[in-house]
């Protein structure tokens, strides 16, 4: 698109300047064109904004109409709090963060905070001075013989594939001055995943990177890759909270030779993967996979995701820990409210179970097992700001998993066109000339800023809450709108009847 626009634009305006002087028309004519001209050189080749590298004058109609005034935006296109499924306040955040600048905001809260949706932190009047030292936790339980330390807050899995080369080279890069991991997603270990990050590597139902030609698991494939020293988890997914059951979907128009090469299966095709794993059948099956994945890479955490659906599948496994004595060192919970690149509406909008729930319940079974203190959990689903990530520790977490949001840091506008290959900020597609917007240096240093300035406004929300550590986050630093009239009907019952009458 660049390229073509730079190449017709000069004709265009070479060919208009000379009809202008032989038929002695008004110079403004190829004056403007030429104008337009140098802008487009210029957008295309800045590295801030990849909407303008790919479309240099079209591209300038999406900020024109977020910059003209706070009144268009409001009442004609797009309010601070509208947009799905991230509305724009917490998409502005996220890119304020990863652009490193202010991420303050000016006149007050734009949200309904008198209702039972509010949810807020309980401030101490005796706060404290936030740490400067981002938190971090140890994974590996105890047949773990290469533990790791890992960030608060990480990159959550999507493929290559799913991604562009650039996208993930930015992803890890950022990771690596960041010291926080990137989620391989299902597709398997790219070089474009090398950057010197650290990586879980995720192995899905296609066994995708490790796989033999009937789409089986194979165990030479998978010590190869799982003996990197990049490598420093694995995790297996059973289930995905926004297609759970369903398996992950590669559309043909992203499936090129290189990515066909890379999952070991046939290019220009749309590959499914299949909705239950092969390796294994049962609960016990799934621990034993964990063991001799855990022996095959050399002692690292071995763990496996699971969006939770009926509730005794978890508690059987849960049971079948003690009987084994094999016990994966995470388990990676995904809520209903996840993201993917592609899925069947019913699946995103009406199969398993969310967060916040899911994640009570495993860390409640794994305490009444008697396991949870061999087993860490991170939270995956929609965890974008810092009130999410604290908010997850309370129900349990101990270490957060985010995609979109780090999409976010690389440029994503929310576009909704991950599954068609369209995607115009060069992030979710396999079509070089978008993805040529996207400006690795810039978006590398975004990512790790993300993460950081992220993580320093959760020390704050701590430290505003009179707590010194992540140990101290649980339920009762938050409070909820439903809380209020509890409170009413403590010290003004007779207000609140009279309010319920009308």
């Amino acid at each position: 698109m660049r390229d073509k626009f730079l190449t017709w634009g000069l004709v265009l305006v070479l060919a208009t300047t000379v009809i202008a002087v032989l038929i002695k028309a008004h110079y403004w004519i190829p004056i403007t064109l030429a104008a337009i001209y140098i802008l487009g050189i210029f957008n295309a080749t800045q590295t801030k904004h990849a909407i303008l590298r790919n479309f240099p004058v079209l591209g300038l109609f999406r900020y024109m109409l977020e910059g003209i005034s706070p009144e268009i935006q409001q009442y004609f296109i797009e309010r601070e709090t509208d947009g799905k499924p991230f509305p724009r306040n917490q998409r502005s955040a996220a890119y304020r963060r990863a652009k490193n600048i202010s991420d303050t905001v000016a006149f007050g809260t734009q949200l309904e905070i008198n209702n039972r949706k509010y949810e807020g932190i309980k401030h101490s009047i005796y706060a404290k001075s936030p740490s400067h030292e981002l938190p971090r936790t140890t994974i590996g339980g105890p047949d773990c013989l290469q533990p790791y330390s890992a960030s608060l807050f990480n990159i959550s899995a999507m493929s290559f594939g799913a991604l562009s080369d650039r996208a993930h080279i930015s992803l890890n890069r950022g990771a690596k001055k960041g010291q926080f991991y990137h989620n391989t997603g299902e597709g398997g270990i790219s070089p474009y995943h090398m950057e010197g990050g650290d990586l879980c590597w995720q192995i899905g139902t296609g066994y995708f990177g490790c796989r033999d030609d009937e789409g089986k698991f194979n165990p030479e494939l998978f010590t190869k890759y799982a003996t990197i020293d990049n490598v420093k988890m694995i995790e297996i997914k059973l289930s995905q909270g926004a297609k759970p059951g369903h398996g992950g979907v590669l559309p043909g128009v992203k499936n090129t030779p290189e990515i066909a090469a890379i999952r070991h299966v046939k290019p220009g095709i749309t590959v499914l993967s299949p909705p239950g794993h092969s390796a294994f059948s049962t609960a016990a099956g799934l621990l034993q996979f964990v063991k001799q994945l855990r022996d095959l890479s050399g002692g690292k955490p071995v763990g496996f995701k699971l969006c939770i659906g009926d509730t005794k599948e978890f508690e059987e496994i849960c049971a079948q820990m003690n009987v084994l004595k094999i016990y994966p060192d995470f388990i990676t919970v995904d809520g209903a409210e996840g993201g993917t690149g592609a899925a069947p509406p019913e699946f995103s909008d009406g199969v398993g179970m969310p967060l916040e729930p899911a994640l009570i319940f495993v860390n409640s079974t794994l305490k009444n097992f008697n396991v949870r203190d061999k087993v860490k959990i991170i939270a995956s689903g929609k965890v974008l700001t810092s009130l999410d990530i604290l908010r997850a520790v309370a129900m349990g977490a101990d270490a957060c998993n985010n995609a979109r949001g780090f999409m976010f840091a690389l440029g994503c506008i929310q576009a909704l066109q991950c599954n068609s290959n369209t995607c115009p900020t060069g992030v979710a597609t396999q079509n070089k000339m978008l993805i040529k917007g996207l400006d690795v240096t810039d978006k590398a240093e975004r990512v790790y800023h993300f993460h950081k300035n992220t993580l320093h406004t959760c020390n704050e929300l701590i430290a505003a809450a009179g707590r010194t550590s992540y140990d101290q986050v649980d339920a009762s630093m938050f409070m909820r709108g439903d809380e209020f009239e509890h409170l009413a009907d403590t010290y003004f019952p007779d207000v609140l009847g009279n309010v319920r009458k009308r």
